[in-house]
């Protein structure tokens, strides 16, 4: 089998420089090229071990890819690799001005939601969408360029209290569509 160290963290896995910014064409091709290696159905006609390995393989390239695929859990893993641990379940201090972004938001929300305005639903998912774009620009450059790794996990723990918010949008575009 061509990997046999489940120790590299998941860049050196596909052979990419730990950073935020990524080369999303070569991590596919990369992801595809372990999967073709690893398939559990290469080594069906092989032994347990040897299926097990394999399907352990595919498994873990998997779980490595869809981090390193999603801009916010690829942030996550980087700030972990610096020991540096978000604290999104236990830190929710976040400044006033993002408190009070986040209560205009949701009135948005609400009011799109409660005049069934797909319109307006739609105008605020592409809007926020465009923030997130703009939060994970600065991610890159508090990652990649400053190093400031205290700074991209708080952007972290704001990002994900906007994708929550993009999830909403998401599920009242769903409803109003049904």
């Amino acid at each position: 089998m061509l990997l046999n160290d489940f120790g590299k963290n998941h860049f050196e896995l596909f052979g990419l420089q730990p950073s935020f910014s990524i080369d999303v064409e070569r991590l596919d091709q990369a992801y595809r090229d372990i999967q073709t290696q690893v398939h559990p159905d290469k080594f069906a006609h092989l032994g347990d071990q040897e299926r097990r390995i394999s399907m352990q393989w595919a498994t873990h390239a998997n779980e490595a890819y869809q981090i390193l695929k999603n801009p916010l859990a690829r942030a996550r893993y980087l700030l972990h690799l610096h020991g540096v641990d978000t604290q999104e379940e236990s830190n929710t201090a976040m400044p006033a001005d993002f408190l009070m972004a986040q209560m205009e938001w949701r009135e948005a929300i609400m009011e799109a939601r409660e005049a069934q305005d797909a319109d307006d639903m739609e105008a605020l998912h592409h809007r926020l969408r465009g923030e997130i774009r703009a939060q994970h620009q600065e991610l890159g450059q508090l990652l990649d360029e400053q190093a400031d790794y205290q700074a991209a996990s708080g952007l972290v723990r704001k990002l994900k209290f906007m994708e929550k918010l993009g999830e909403e949008i998401d599920n009242a575009l769903e409803l109003m569509e049904t």
